[in-house]
């Protein structure tokens, strides 16, 4: 059988057996065992066995549990409510301030949970009901959540980062470490559309927030507050700039932090800590499944032929490069309004791999962009998973709000990836840093 029409078979069973609402790792160990059944026999389920125990065994697999139980033991022991706190005094008295909050919330909670869904969710629940009763637009007030919620699989400690780095075969610290100036880039364009569309339109925000101006040593102490959460991020990505920790060994003194931090604010538990290693370890489970699926895909199409057709495919193509990145692009913008982002980056990554090497594109800037682009689809309509995630948190809220507020996001996070892909220097300038 021809390589297209086995790659099309399988696509095709992998869409039916999530329309049949089956978990991601189900689906793919199923379509993967029964390629492996179909294409090599009965023979081949040994080369699984030794796929599974080579993927399982990788160093860079450890950092996963690790960055996952380092933000629940964060959310779980209540600190991030030390951290809204402290922030929200440090933001000023700025016309628009809440908005500037959330944004700001949203990267510092990012960089210490690297959960989208956790990080909607949380801000859905405790900061979106306090926007609303001070008078701040109900739509630009989701948008902020939801755009804030975006960055937080950008801004390291990223867990799709890692699981792009490890089916990519890219350099997880190179990419982890990438991901801080557009995170960064992304902030700062949410917040000044924000500040600019309450001057624009003034009626978005109160004329005057009820925030007592603070003095110097109510602000100092709001710094202090900071402290911890800072010493922790340092713990987990100032290592690896540094070059001082390799990316387990950084997550492994981020779980050190978090724990003291917990302990610090008086908030350590054996019920939080138990609860906490279970959640980690069950996600941690599931994530595994799917990366020993992933890469035992990508052998699929190596044996079946797909991945040198692929790349004489592009080769003899007639094709400009940067209209071949577009299209490359627009693919997942397309698919994940409508599927699942996991399972899409699953199934594109092994397919692009052959491309992007013929293409000749720097593979940490290509999948950032790529990361930056199934990120889009947490916060993009119909099924975004973190606009679900909101609504959970704040039930009142119609599912046509929701939506309409997550467009200028949608734009703004795609103007930045514009510049990204014009100034690629931006992505590529502190990986080549730390080489």
């Amino acid at each position: 059988m021809e390589w297209w029409a086995v790659l099309s078979a399988g696509i095709a069973m992998l869409v039916v057996l999530f329309l049949l609402g089956l978990p991601i790792f189900v689906a793919f160990l199923i379509m993967i065992l029964s390629g492996v059944a179909f294409i090599l026999g009965t023979g081949g389920f040994g080369m699984v066995i030794n796929s599974m125990y080579a993927t399982a065994t990788t160093a860079a697999i450890g950092t996963v549990p690790l960055f996952i139980l380092l933000g629940e033991v964060l959310f779980r022991s209540g600190c991030m409510e030390v951290l809204l706190d402290s922030i929200d005094k440090l933001v000023g008295r700025v016309r628009g301030r809440q908005y500037v909050l959330s944004i700001s919330l949203s990267t510092v909670l990012g960089a210490l949970s690297g959960s989208a869904m956790a990080v909607g969710a949380m801000l859905g629940r405790s900061l979106l009901p306090i926007m609303q009763a001070r008078g701040y637009d109900t739509r630009l007030s989701i948008g902020t959540i939801l755009g804030g919620a975006c960055l937080a699989p950008i801004i390291p400690p990223s867990i799709l980062a890692i699981i792009v780095g490890t089916l990519a075969d890219v350099s997880i610290a190179s990419l982890l470490i990438a991901g801080i100036v557009p995170g960064l880039l992304l902030a700062g364009l949410f917040v000044a559309a924000c500040l600019i569309k309450v001057r624009l339109d003034p009626s978005l925000a109160p004329a005057d927030d009820d925030r007592p101006s603070l003095d110097w040593k109510a602000k100092l102490r709001a710094a202090a507050g900071l402290l911890p959460f800072t010493v922790i991020i340092f713990m987990v990505m100032g290592l690896i700039l540094l070059g001082v920790a390799t990316p387990s060994e950084s997550a492994a003194t981020g779980v050190l932090g978090a724990l003291l931090t917990a302990a610090y604010y008086r908030r350590l538990s054996f019920r939080m800590l138990f609860e906490s290693l279970g959640e980690a370890a069950t996600l941690s489970a599931v994530i595994l499944l799917i990366l020993v699926s992933a890469v035992m895909f990508t052998q699929l199409l190596a044996f079946t032929g797909a991945t040198g057709a692929l790349t004489e495919m592009i080769a003899g193509a007639s094709l400009n490069r940067w209209v071949m990145l577009f299209l490359m692009m627009l693919l997942p913008f397309i698919l994940c309004m409508f599927i699942d982002q996991l399972g899409l980056m699953l199934v594109v990554i092994p397919i692009y791999l052959p491309i992007i090497k013929a293409l000749d594109f720097d593979p940490v800037w290509f999948w950032l962009l790529f990361l930056l682009n199934i990120t889009l689809g947490a916060i993009t309509p119909p099924f975004g998973y973190v606009m679900f995630a909101v609504k959970g948190a704040a039930p009142d809220l119609k599912m046509s709000e929701i939506f309409s507020a997550s467009w200028l996001f949608v734009g703004l996070t795609l103007f930045g990836m514009l510049l990204l892909a014009i100034f690629p220097d931006i992505v590529t300038f502190l990986p080549s840093l730390a080489e």
